[in-house]
């Protein structure tokens, strides 16, 4: 709606009033300024500037500041320079259009700028233009009447502030028109307008607060705009990483299951780590952690694919280099690029629990614990490339003894690249080993053992691991 014009207008008050840059005797001339006082009653009108001038002053007749302090610092954070003042640009046919003078929050005359169509436009809309008034012609009296008729086309009508908008998105936006055309201005404000005010109200002080609403009505749109895309952008790693993190399938297994998983915040974005755990209806259990190259949400849905694929084939009863081989294919077909790739290890766990079958893609050997037995790191020499490097790559399986009791942590690169100290020493594996060695002897296992091993790498990388950290532990007593 537009701004009610006011029946008496204040001088600047003293507390209200900011520090003026320039000299005293600017000051001087804002106090005694035509326009102190009330507003309308004074009337006063300034001559009719050149056609084509981009900055001018227009009519006194202004008695309150256009900004608080606060808000004129926060514009010009985003706008320009705070000692430039307030800066409008009035697009419209009209070159000679009359705008009334106003004065900023520091007793600054407001810098005004005329184009007389979208190119001019787009040529002086610098970072410190704070708002455009966007002058809208007249309707014709035929193209009211076919507007009451219903038959008038709205893209026809407000196709210019259409254009606008497009140009400057970030800018807020005032249309000037007359009382006459009071729909098509409610109009105007539904397609994206802030606000629109009458050409036969206008004065400066009405012209100077609808300019402010504006201006902090288009931020505070801007604010919530940002707020909903964070949230949409939260609930879509959420679903990503339930994605990547499923509910292990282990009905009628003994084998105990757990799972850690910390995203790098040094990105604050989900990576690809990923894993899984079913059972199949041989009674084999069949386990799987892989990593995609990279962070952000395109690598955590090519993880997440990866591990949906190697569910599925693994119920269709692939396994070992077949299922490898089939995975690779899914990546080369489904990765933005060639230089993509991803790390997998696999393990099938025979019925008794006794025996597995050991993959692996490029990816750290897993870490075995026998009851009785320091936890020792299952052999890699046998491992075979990470997937997507060689288009004819193999990847043997090697059969592990795991014994009747045992414990067995598959893990990503995240846990052991953290940093030990200062330095550029990493934990690595044998680092890894050490620490996991230390709380199983404590007593730790399961969950507690996962957290607290990736607490300790934490906290010896002085801070949160920049990588992302998935351990998955599978225990047989």
């Amino acid at each position: 709606m537009p701004v009610p014009v006011p029946h008496q207008r204040t001088v600047v008050l003293p507390h209200q009033a900011g520090p003026v840059d320039d000299a005293p005797a600017e000051s001087a001339r804002v106090a005694q300024a035509p326009g102190a006082g009330d507003a309308t009653a004074q009337g006063v009108r300034a001559p009719a500037p050149a056609a084509g001038q981009e900055d001018r002053p227009a009519a006194q007749g202004f008695g309150e500041p256009a900004l608080p302090q606060s808000a004129d610092r926060r514009i010009s954070a985003d706008h320009g320079t705070t000692h430039q003042g307030l800066t409008l640009l009035l697009i419209g046919e009209d070159p000679n259009s009359h705008v009334p003078e106003m004065w900023d929050w520091a007793g600054r005359k407001v810098r005004l700028r005329t184009a007389r169509n979208l190119t001019e436009a787009a040529r002086l809309l610098t970072d410190d233009v704070h708002c455009i008034l966007l002058d809208l012609s007249p309707q014709a009296p035929e193209d009211r009447a076919e507007r009451d008729a219903g038959h008038a086309a709205e893209g026809d009508e407000l196709g210019v502030l259409r254009d606008v908008l497009r140009l400057a998105p970030s800018h807020a936006v005032l249309v000037l028109t007359y009382e006459t055309d009071a729909e098509r201005a409610a109009d105007a404000v539904r397609v994206g307008a802030q606000d629109y005010l009458f050409r036969d109200e206008l004065d400066g002080a009405v012209l100077s607060r609808a300019v402010r609403y504006a201006v902090e009505r288009k931020r505070a749109d801007l604010a919530q705009r940002q707020l909903t895309e964070s949230r949409m952008l939260a609930q879509e790693n959420a679903r990503l990483e339930r994605g990547l993190l499923p509910t292990p399938l282990l009905d009628g297994s003994d084998l105990r299951f757990a799972a850690c998983y910390r995203p790098g915040r040094s990105r604050a974005l989900l990576g690809g780590d990923f894993y899984d755990t079913v059972r199949t209806p041989d009674g084999t259990v069949h386990a799987m952690i892989g990593d995609v190259c990279g962070h952000g949400p395109d690598e955590a849905a090519l993880g997440v694919e990866l591990r949906i694929a190697w569910r599925a084939l693994t119920f269709a009863g692939l396994s070992g280099d077949e299922l490898l081989a089939t995975l690779q294919k899914v990546l080369e077909h489904e990765r933005a690029d060639d230089e993509i790739f991803a790390t997998l290890c696999t393990v099938d766990i025979s019925a008794d629990g006794r025996r597995a079958g050991l993959c692996l893609a490029g990816h750290p050997a897993p870490l075995l614990a026998r009851a009785g037995e320091s936890p020792r790191l299952l052999p890699y020499e046998f491992g075979g490339p990470a997937l997507g490097l060689l288009p004819h790559a193999r990847w043997p399986r090697r059969q592990v003894e795991l014994g009747g009791s045992w414990s067995l942590m598959m893990y990503t690169d995240g846990l052991i690249e953290g940093r030990i100290g200062v330095g550029n020493r990493r934990l690595g594996q044998e680092g890894m080993t050490e620490l996991v060695s230390r709380k199983m002897a404590d007593g730790l296992s399961g969950e507690e053992l996962l957290d607290a091993s990736v607490r300790e790498v934490r906290d010896l990388n002085g801070g949160e691991l920049t990588d992302d950290v998935a351990v998955l532990l599978l225990d047989r007593s």
